[in-house]
């Protein structure tokens, strides 16, 4: 009995040895991340999400205060954990929404939708959130991720225009979508100087 045991678990090892790795786990840290692979949120790692939460801060910091831009980033990072959205995709729809009014939580829209994000207080209890919810920066992020799931179904899967119809339709819509664009354009210019920290900072340490 014991040898039957033993021998299984032998079996069991060798097996988890040899399972294979997900190309996101291996990648080289060094490795320098293309558009394709850093706006893909089934193949980026732990690593690559970090890194977007390091731009998005640096983005943020140019439209509000270093202390905001450090909490904004971090819940664009949590709250995307586990969704089929990256970090980027939430700090997109924020900065297109508020980066003209310092990403405030108080931000209020002549139709009434509130906070970071601007949800309509409709939407917002659509999602089970109340309007005085949008208020508070995590609770209006996880809303965003409720209304963007919800554009993402109207948008058969297609997540650009999931964005798009985040705003609506019409010409007000195709000019949001450009802004967009842009505000992923300004992030995605950061990409290339923080692979080369990260591949500078591999190299010391193998130095040291």
């Amino acid at each position: 009995m014991r040898k039957f045991i033993y021998l299984t678990c032998i079996l069991l090892l060798t097996a988890c040895e040899n399972a294979p790795y997900k190309m996101a786990e291996i990648q080289s840290t060094n490795q320098l991340v293309t558009e394709t692979s850093i706006l893909d949120s089934n193949s980026i790692s732990l690593l690559q999400r970090k890194k977007q939460q390091t731009i998005i801060e640096s983005t943020f910091s140019r439209r509000t205060s270093p202390e905001r831009a450090h909490k904004l980033a971090e819940i664009c990072f949590d709250k995307t954990i586990g969704t089929a959205f990256m970090p980027f995709d939430l700090a997109e729809i924020a900065l297109a929404e508020t980066g003209g009014h310092k990403l405030s939580a108080r931000a209020v829209s002549t139709r009434g939708a509130r906070g970071v994000w601007q949800l309509m207080p409709i939407r917002a209890r659509s999602h089970g959130y109340s309007p005085s919810d949008m208020n508070d920066d995590a609770k209006c992020a996880e809303a965003a991720i409720c209304e963007l799931y919800s554009k993402l179904d109207m948008a058969q899967g297609n997540l650009e225009r999931a964005k798009k119809y985040y705003c609506g339709q019409g010409p007000q819509a195709n000019a949001y979508m450009k802004k967009i664009r842009k505000i992923r354009q300004e992030m995605l210019a950061e990409l290339q100087p923080q692979n080369d920290k990260l591949a500078l900072a591999e190299t010391t340490s193998r130095i040291r």
